[in-house]
């Protein structure tokens, strides 16, 4: 997974090399003044031989290597922030670019929070691995391999003791990432689940507040945080034990040294120069074996975020485009569902042999009670699903061997849970058309009854309407969908109870916007008041799926069967005799 995660940093190579580069290049100065002070030292024993000049020139050397280090370190530091940045918000707009491709049913099981906490906080995360231990753990190897050639140049006996920390510090390591990868990666998950339940809270606390539950929501939130808490405490537990351990093993290789040192100097093997040069090689060595530990957790880390971003980037979409799908024109607006059967699930069938055809400019009606599959109709037709068997055209076109942007260029739906954006009433009418003129907005909201209550505002068109339109009513949202939906003048208009929130005098005026649009447009009207579709060119009936009757409305009513039946008696009473 991280190898795949550096595949995806290649646009980035160029400041990930440099990056490189510069650590080398700092690395081996560091090289350089341990290597100078043991010269130094060595002269220091022989005053006869060192003279002002000398002296200056090895101070010179020393303070050279040290600016030129920080030069090398700054420049290291700017370049891989540079690619990690990039790759990191190159990488969370691949995961947006993904989540708009999949279908409808990906979403029907997951939390908003959960998936933005994949698409938000396990790509950040990532920005270590890029930034600092990848370039990172290359410069340690080199310093490692460095310090061991100078080490053994120096005195290869002593440089043997050195390595006796070694093989206990590897097995550390490999202990670690077997015990501790799987807790990171469960760290990820409460994280995501906590921040799905955060988002949930969000979004209902008006129905918590409604319901008084702030209480039960406090205390679920409360034992949900006491499980971040502990997957978090258990990860750093392991932790506490493991860099510990790392330290005391490169301290027992310092103790080490200086035993065998001290008696080689005991025995005038090795000068007291040579002694000086090896113990300041030695930090080199030991910090960076100890900087590879704690990188060891960076990159488990890494590891569970990667994992969690490709599952999200390998996810396949059931509503696929064909590698030759077809570009529709914009079309008369003729729709023809051929024996359409759909179900969620292997159990439960939702749609069963759904036949009917609409012709251009015509009005067709979806009746029925809750649940029958109105809306998972118009979702067919718009491919937010794909159907299970039959198929649906469009203008003569086979929906699935189109592509998305054509075929939805063709449609315009207004649903029954309205959806605004934050920001003016205005951008949200203007939403699904490129640049329109300021006439059409307004003529569309004309037409969908919106513009009297919008000119009302405080800043008319340029109000804000605050996130998912909080401070409008339902019968406003609704009419500003209406409008949005109107502006785009495509053949066909879909209106999935696009009057369920309005009260009668306005549903009497977007009755007459209906009107207005018949013949203009093919409409497809979902509606359980049934005012809404009287008028209508066919009444379609559904029944557990299936079409019950079909119709005008006279002639449903001539019937005598289950439309006239929801006609004779209120709606609501009507809609529960139905679903009896």
């Amino acid at each position: 997974m991280i190898i795949r995660m550096l595949k995806l940093a290649k646009p980035w190579y160029g400041s990930l090399v440099i990056t490189v580069i510069a650590l080398i290049g700092a690395s081996l100065l560091s090289l350089v003044t341990p290597e100078a002070v043991r010269r130094l030292t060595a002269l220091l024993g022989e005053p006869e031989k060192l003279t002002t000049s000398i002296l200056l020139t090895y101070v010179g050397i020393m303070v050279g290597a040290y600016l030129l280090r920080g030069v090398f370190r700054f420049l290291a530091l700017w370049q891989s922030h540079v690619g990690a940045w990039n790759f990191v918000g190159n990488l969370t707009s691949m995961c947006f670019d993904k989540l708009e491709s999949l279908s409808m049913r990906y979403y029907s099981d997951k939390q908003t929070g959960e998936i933005m906490s994949r698409m938000i906080n396990d790509t950040r995360q990532l920005e270590v691995l890029i930034a600092h231990s990848v370039p990172d753990m290359l410069t340690n190897i080199m310093m490692i391999l460095g310090v061991c050639v100078m080490i053994f140049t120096i005195n290869p006996w002593l440089a043997l003791y050195t390595m006796i920390p070694v093989p206990f510090i590897i097995l550390l390591s490999r202990i670690f990432i077997t015990k501790v990868a799987p807790l990171f990666k469960i760290n990820q998950e409460v994280l995501a689940g906590l921040n799905g339940m955060t988002q949930d809270n969000l979004a209902g606390m008006k129905e918590i507040q409604a319901f008084g539950k702030e209480s039960a929501e406090s205390n679920r939130m409360k034992e949900y945080c006491k499980k971040y808490i502990y997957v978090n405490v258990r990860a750093n537990f392991y932790n506490g034990i493991y860099h510990p351990s790392v330290e005391f093993m490169t301290s027992i290789g310092t103790v080490i040294v200086m035993g065998v040192g001290g008696v080689f100097a005991m025995r005038g093997t090795m000068s007291t120069a040579d002694i000086v040069g090896f113990f300041m090689y030695l930090s080199l060595f030991y910090a960076p074996l100890t900087a590879l530990a704690r990188l060891a957790e960076d990159i488990q880390v890494a590891n569970a975020c990667s994992g969690r971003v490709l599952e999200l980037l390998d996810t396949e979409s059931e509503i696929k485009e064909d590698e030759n799908a077809e570009t529709l024109p914009r079309g008369n607006g003729e729709v023809v569902f051929e024996n359409v059967n759909f179900s969620y699930d292997k159990e439960t069938t939702v749609i069963d042999g759904v036949s009917f055809t609409a012709k251009p400019g015509q009005m067709i009606a979806l009746v029925g009670a809750t649940g029958v599959g109105k809306t998972t109709m118009v979702s067919l037709l718009e491919r937010f699903y794909d159907p299970t068997s039959g198929r649906i055209l469009l203008d003569g076109h086979d929906t699935r061997h189109a592509t998305l942007k054509s075929l939805r260029d063709n449609l315009s739906i207004v649903l029954q849970d309205v959806f605004l954006f934050n920001g003016t009433v205005y951008d949200n009418i203007a939403y699904g058309v490129d640049n329109p003129s300021e006439e059409k907005v307004y003529e569309a909201a004309k037409i969908a009854c919106a513009d009297e209550f919008i000119r009302a505002m405080p800043d008319g068109y340029q109000t804000m309407i605050g996130e998912r339109g909080v401070r409008l009513s339902g019968g406003q949202k609704q009419r500003i969908a209406i409008a949005r939906a109107v502006l785009r003048n495509t053949p066909v208009l879909i209106l999935d109870e696009a009057t369920s929130a309005v009260d009668n005098e306005t549903e009497a005026e977007i009755q007459r916007a209906i009107e207005n649009l018949t013949g203009r447009h093919t409409l497809i009207v979902i509606a359980h008041r049934l005012s809404t579709v009287m008028k209508a060119d066919s009444i379609i009936v559904l029944k557990d799926g299936r079409i019950a009757e079909q119709g005008t409305h006279d002639e449903l009513l001539g019937m005598n069967g289950i439309y006239a039946g929801m006609c004779g008696i209120h709606d609501t009473d009507a809609l529960m005799k139905l679903e009896e």
